[in-house]
Formats: structure tokens, sequence, C-alpha cells
């Protein structure tokens, strides 16, 4: 029978440490073969919580319900307007509101947003990687949950819908994120099969959509993923940022 002592125990997070730190340098080297690159956009492509925070904020005056702060909306991001809607209503993630609470909350909150929608920018450096990508001759689309409405306006007042082949919201097909159609829908349009594509994307959201497909996913660290951390061993590769995904690509 082993006696355990401290400095056994330390032996063995050492151990943990390194073999933790080779599975990361083996992904982070490792080269993905793919020809187009699929983005998502709330919380990847463009900073959209503080605008969708402010029309929120102004669909609860207007129902006389009190405010929520910004950090909270940005975890409720993901899964489409009538999910954040929702979840801002019950201040729940899977809890149903009044059904004509919803209807009218739902008109007011897209009447704000079309308002401000157009006001968020993209992260730093997104342009270059969108640019860096198309010259390297990945084949690019956006892939988001996001009304069409919405979205498309938006690409657009950000100069970035240019850089696009294919643009899938939210509403372009029956189903959306987490569900794999989007991304089945693409690889059609592209005439390429999903181990030739590979995701970047935020969220928890983006990561099941990805598997559920059965192509690669990259995640990075900034965007709206409900307030949690996504673990290394969920995806293909964590990237600090879009520009690095051209590294990990061939």
């Amino acid at each position: 029978m082993r006696i355990v002592t401290t400095q056994w125990l330390l032996k063995c997070v050492q151990h943990w440490r390194l073999f933790r730190s080779f599975v990361f340098l083996v992904k982070v080297q490792q080269k993905f073969k793919v020809k187009a690159v699929l983005i998502d956009l709330d919380g990847t492509l463009i900073h959209t919580a503080p605008e969708i925070a402010v029309a929120i904020n102004r669909m609860l005056a207007s129902l006389e319900r009190p405010m929520i702060d910004e950090k909270q909306i940005a975890a409720y991001i993901g899964e489409g307007a009538q999910v954040l809607i929702k979840r801002c209503l019950t201040g729940q993630f899977n809890v149903e509101p009044d059904a004509a609470e919803f209807a009218k909350a739902q008109k007011l909150f897209f009447e704000y947003y079309a308002q401000n929608v157009t006001e968020s920018k993209p992260y730093p450096q997104v342009l270059e990687s969108l640019l860096a990508l198309k010259s390297a001759g990945f084949r690019l689309a956006c892939v988001t949950n996001k009304p069409g409405k919405f979205t498309l306006p938006l690409l657009e007042a950000s100069d970035l819908l240019q850089y696009f082949e294919c643009v899938v919201s939210g509403d372009t097909l029956a189903k959306k994120k987490p569900e794999p159609d989007q991304i089945f829908y693409i690889c059609e349009k592209f005439g390429l099969t999903v181990n030739e594509v590979v995701l970047i994307g935020d969220s928890e959201t983006d990561i099941t959509a990805a598997r559920n497909a059965g192509c690669y996913i990259f995640t990075v660290p900034y965007g709206y993923n409900q307030g949690c951390e996504i673990a290394l061993s969920d995806v293909d590769a964590k990237i600090s940022h879009i520009s690095e995904a051209i590294d990990l690509l061939q």
C-alpha cells in the first residue's frame, strides 16, 4: 500500500502540468488541411454586446421591468434573438416566459435593435485577418444565429461583408446552431465535405454545432460563452484571435 506524502503529491501535480503542456504543444503545432473557414459573428468577428444590451434594456424599460447589467446580457448571447429575449425576461437559461409578454418583448427588441445594430465594431485585426485568409485561398463563410435582417446590415456597415462568399443567418434555415444544418448548408454550397472546413467561434454553441457536423472547431477566448472558459480538450485549437488561425491551416 502506497503511503501518500506531500512530496509524492507534488510530483503528481508536476507530471500533470507537463502532460497538459505537451497536449497543448501538440495541438498548437498540428496543421489542419481545410479549404473553407466558417466564422461566427457575435463575440468572434464583432463585439455586439454593448448595442444588444442597450436594445434589451430599452425593451425592458418599455415593459416596466428592471434593467439588466451588460455583462449578464452578454452571458445570454449565443443562441439567437428569441432565446436571448426569453433569458432576459426570466433571468434564467431554460425557462419559458409568458407567451403574450414574449411576443410584445420580441417586437420591441427588434424595433430598438434595428436602430443601433450597425454601431457595433469588429474586434481588432479582424479585417486584416479576413483579408489574409482570403488571400491565402481559403473560402470564407459567416455562420450566425443572428436574424438575417440584422446580420447583413451589420456586416456591411463593418466593411466585412465583402470577404464572405456565403452568409448563413439564424433564420436562413429551419434550424440553427447548435444543430449542424447551417454547416451542412455551407458545405453543400461550396461543394466540400465537412472535414474540409473549420468553424471559428466563441461558445459552447459553436463547439456543439461543429461536433454535430463533424468539422474542425477553433475558439477565441474573448466572446460570449455564458461567462465560462472553454476547455482545450473540447476543441481542435484555442486561438487568442482569428489572426492566429492561418498559422494552423494548410
